[in-house]
């Protein structure tokens, strides 16, 4: 033991040759802090003195009873601070106010807030834990999350705040460290606590390294006994004392001592590192040269109270030569021990006032020689603030990590090759990760109470993600894997290509014997709404993967391992200021929401916005009809009416046209044979897309098949069963017979020209170029965009004759038709032309979603480039996005509708650039992107509910107001 001793004085007198530090309490203007603090000295008396070494807990959520306490503490022993414990942001500053008034001098306020003043506080906001902040490479945001803290430790009266821990986690079995330490790298932890002390400290808030001299290799609690280090003086100091010489080195303005039992420094077994002389003044002062304040570990923890009395305890702590008592568990004793100390000498008053001046000097330093009241007014959002949300976001992009990556499956890519499965294992929510998972492509939960049931089950799918998740309460919750959890996980793998996403400690991957079947790793530390959010994405290659491993698993994955993703270029889901717009701006749109519902221009609607690629607002309001029996939810899916053009009909000419198969300069006669010799034969494929063709706008084929008085459906033309005549569906028990197509087209063939030239808006040439597309292609529109286009984007919710996919509760209804199908018309196509062709043309018969119509519009944003695929090519989008007939005052490009020539046409919202293009439609749906902005707005409704005399939203231009609200919402 002597030896061991030795061996350290040694190491710590070489340490001491450079350990002569600059005083991290001395503020720059010293002057006036020394004279402000020899003023307090030379007017307390000894009582006043003793006061100042106490810090008390306190609590915001307790009753009367307490307050009197704590004010009796103040006032009757001059406790000089307090740390407070458990409560709400608003009551803690009142009882802050409160007491700071009851006392003759300001009292430092201490808290525990490693990640945010959540650890103790209500309705305060939330960081990751420190765990998964030692997976970021980049320190610069781990200074911000310092100061994030700072602030709101400043905003709410904390003057110190007891973090960082910078505990080397070096024993994946530590029960009470693990998650709160940067990892097990004593350069990656200094780095992370050199880089948060910086950012807290500027904020005017003291930094507290905490354990010393190190918890981080220990097997047990300090809250509940006295852990053991048997360690030698060479291992302390090359691992444990690392991050406290560099930390020193920086100016860490406080240290807190552990309850800890270390023989090589400390030679009584019995007697706390917190409590012995050798470890709080010998080495940590005189030999590392730390002169910041010094504070002990809770006082009420097991691993000081087993030692003796609280009183005696505390005297001890001050013998020992900490500055600061925290949590003291019996102020009046201790008041009376020390006082008896001083009167024997055990205790010298020289050693009283050298703790009492470091404490003075720290409350200077933190301002309370200038000290000004807690604002309650507006506490709750100045602690819950934007820029808040926007660092825990970067913090989480830059931790989560990729550890295996087989053949490269991450991110998934060639989604209509995909079918993927998603099985839970843990016993914590999982809604946000699934739900994020379903906004890329269709990914189906699939769960059994039986493996076997769960492996048959399987079977179809190709692709299975495994989620682990564990609570994310705080961060001694177990991580583990339950044995049946890990026979499962390595039974699937064996079957089937797996991704394992595990939302918990990494430590939870020592339990896992083999990788070898897991194809995918990624390690996301927290199950925390946001952390599922973000990892979602990673896997779809909207985030790239930049974590390093803080902390080894085995053999396995070593600490600093991480593989890079790659950003295939799908959208990220995000809050509007991380695409530089304001939430608040865009929170009017939900005042203009309520009113479209409440005037019953429509039952309920979806909106989505998306900004240089980030989704900031994809939200459902109102219900499916007025009955407000069904809200509106985002997966719904709505009959898009005429954006079916831009959305199926353009990006399939747009192919052709790449091809050759359909040139812009191609006459009708040469993409639809049939159309030789009529009146149209030589009108242009560029001419019929820019609406200058001379079409009529449309023709109402329905009307020809009712009988001319009564209205009826003629009995020639329908039935209200399939046969082999009749055998194409318009709705509900009512099929058309299907030589009648034959009729349409030859309507539309021999219809009369306009004798006007210039711009009509026409419906007419979009039946031409289903059947062209249809001709060259040999497969029906339907089947043709959604194996060119929809499978491979992820848009699995957008879809011709929907009730062939979709639960009918899933599909909003469009009108209670009166007058043609005489029914509630929901996965029936709205348009009647559409309908008669069977629910599939190429101007009407699309639906969809707001996030799959997104996902086209920024392809096309994109200049045709998409989750990693190039659909079009750049030059193809921006030829068919310009005016060729501008200087006839057509406004439109081809296929695309444009900004307004004329101001009195309300197009858009007269807000956008030239270069934006978009669609609207008649069943009350409109969508716009903007190449200048970079933003893509969808508008969804029925407003055509319950019949299509509901103007509202047409005469209100709701939707280009509401368009005009989000570019205004742009703040960069």
């Amino acid at each position: 033991m002597k030896k061991n001793i030795l061996a350290f004085l040694a190491i710590a007198f070489t340490l001491s040759l450079s350990a002569q530090r600059l005083d991290p309490l001395r503020t720059k203007d010293f002057v006036a802090q020394e004279i402000w603090v020899d003023s307090i000295m030379n007017s307390m008396s000894i009582d006043e003195k003793i006061g100042q070494l106490f810090m008390v807990q306190a609590y915001s959520n307790l009753d009367e009873k307490h307050e009197r306490f704590i004010n009796k503490m103040i006032t009757k022993y001059h406790v000089g601070s307090l740390i407070f414990m458990q409560g709400t942001p608003e009551k803690q500053a009142i009882l802050n106010n409160r007491y700071q008034d009851s006392a003759k001098v300001p009292l430092l306020i201490g808290f525990d807030g490693e990640w945010g003043l959540d650890m103790r506080l209500k309705n305060t906001y939330r960081f990751p834990w420190n765990m998964t902040l030692g997976a970021i490479r980049n320190d610069s945001l781990i200074t911000k999350f310092g100061k994030h803290l700072g602030q709101h430790a400043k905003r709410i009266g904390i003057h110190v705040n007891f973090a960082p821990v910078i505990d080397v986690n070096v024993n994946p079995e530590n029960p009470i460290i693990g998650n709160r330490s940067f990892g097990e790298s004593k350069e990656n932890v200094t780095a992370k606590a050199i880089a948060f002390i910086k950012g807290m400290q500027s904020e005017g808030v003291l930094a507290n390294g905490k354990h010393f001299p190190g918890h981080g290799d220990t097997a047990a609690d300090s809250h509940h006994t006295l852990p053991v280090l048997n360690f030698d003086a060479a291992r302390l100091d090359s691992v444990e004392l690392y991050p406290y010489k560099k930390t020193f080195d920086v100016g860490l303005a406080s240290v807190m001592t552990a309850h800890l039992n270390i023989p090589s420094l400390e030679p009584n077994a019995t007697l706390p590192t917190s409590l012995s002389k050798n470890v709080v003044t010998n080495l940590l002062q005189e030999k590392l040269g730390f002169q910041g304040l010094i504070i002990t570990d809770g006082l009420n923890m097991k691993g000081a109270t087993n030692y003796a009395t609280s009183a005696q305890i505390d005297l001890a702590a001050i013998q020992a030569g900490n500055d600061l008592l925290l949590i003291p568990q019996d102020v009046p004793g201790s008041v009376a021990l020390i006082k008896k100390a001083l009167e024997t000498k055990t205790l010298k008053e020289e050693r009283l006032n050298f703790s009492v001046r470091k404490i003075l000097k720290s409350k200077y330093w933190a301002g309370l020689h200038n000290y000004k009241p807690v604002v309650v007014e507006n506490i709750e959002q100045d602690l819950n603030r934007v820029e808040d949300k926007l660092l825990h976001r970067e913090l989480v992009k830059n931790s989560i990590t990729l550890l295996k990556n087989i053949n490269g499956n991450l991110p998934i890519r060639d989604l209509e090759k995909q079918k993927i499965a998603y099985v839970k294992l843990g016993d914590a929510d999982n809604t946000a990760y699934v739900d994020m998972l379903k906004n890329y492509t269709k990914v189906d939960v699939v769960a059994d109470k039986n493996l076997d049931g769960l492996i048959t089950k399987l079977k179809p799918y190709n692709y299975v993600i495994i989620g682990f998740h564990k609570s994310n309460q705080h961060p001694w919750k177990s991580y583990k894997f339950t044995n049946k959890e890990l026979v499962w996980l390595q039974e699937i793998a064996r079957e089937k290509s797996v991704i394992l996403d595990v939302f918990a400690s990494p430590y939870s991957l020592l339990q896992v014997k083999s990788f070898a079947n897991i194809e995918g790793l990624i390690v996301s530390y927290q199950n925390s709404i946001i952390s599922q959010e973000v990892s979602a994405q990673i896997l779809f290659g909207a985030i790239t993967a930049k974590g390093k491993l803080p902390v080894s698993i085995g053999s396995e994955f070593k600490e600093g391992f991480g593989l890079t993703s790659t950003n295939l270029s799908r959208f990220e889901y995000t809050i509007p200021e991380a695409a530089g717009m304001s939430s608040i701006k865009l929170a009017a749109i939900d005042k203009m929401a309520d009113t479209i519902i409440n005037q019953k221009m429509a039952p309920g609607l979806q909106i989505f916005v998306a900004r240089n690629g980030k989704v900031v607002l994809e939200k459902s309001y109102g219900y499916h009809t007025h009955d407000k029996k069904i809200p509106v939810k985002n997966s719904d899916i709505y009959d898009l009416a005429s954006l079916t053009k831009i959305l199926a009909s353009l990006p399939l000419i747009m192919k052709a046209e790449e091809e050759q198969k359909i040139p812009l300069s191609a006459s009708l006669r040469d993409i639809l044979p049939s159309f030789s010799n009529s009146n149209k034969e030589k009108v242009t494929v560029k001419e019929v897309l820019s609406h200058f063709g001379r079409l009529k706008a449309w023709i109402p084929f329905y009307k020809d098949t009712q009988d001319s008085i009564t209205g009826k459906n003629l009995a020639t033309f329908y039935s209200n069963k399939k046969s082999n005549k009749f055998d194409i569906k318009v709705a509900e028990n009512l099929f058309i017979n299907h030589n009648y197509k034959d009729s349409i087209y030859k309507y539309i063939k021999e219809a009369d020209q306009r004798e006007r030239v210039g711009y009509k808006y026409s419906d007419l040439g979009y039946y031409i170029f289903k059947e062209a597309l249809e001709l060259q292609y040999d497969k029906p529109l339907d089947k043709l965009v959604d194996q060119n286009f929809y499978q491979s984007l992820g848009a699995d919710r957008t879809t011709y004759l929907p009730l062939k996919k979709f639960h009918r509760n899933e599909i909003v209804p469009t009108e209670i038709d009166t007058y043609y199908r005489n029914q509630l018309l929901q996965g029936y196509v709205h348009d009647m032309g559409a309908a008669m062709l069977g629910g599939v043309g190429g101007h009407a018969g699309l639906f969809a979603n707001a996030n799959d119509v997104g996902k086209i519009m920024q392809m096309y944003l994109q200049k045709g480039f998409y989750g990693g695929k190039r659909y079009l090519k750049p030059e193809t989008i921006d030829k068919f996005n310009h005016r060729y007939f501008s200087k006839e005052k057509v406004r439109r490009g081809l296929g695309f509708d444009k900004p307004q020539l004329n101001p009195r046409v309300k197009a858009t919202c007269g807000c956008v650039s030239e270069e934006s293009f978009g669609h609207s439609g008649f069943t009350g749906t409109y969508t716009w992107a903007d190449p200048k902005s970079g933003l893509v707005y969808v508008f969804l409704s029925n407003r055509v509910y319950p019949n299509m005399d509901n103007r509202g939203l047409i005469r209100s231009n709701m939707r280009t107001k509401i368009q005009q609200v989000i570019q205004d919402a742009i703040i960069n």
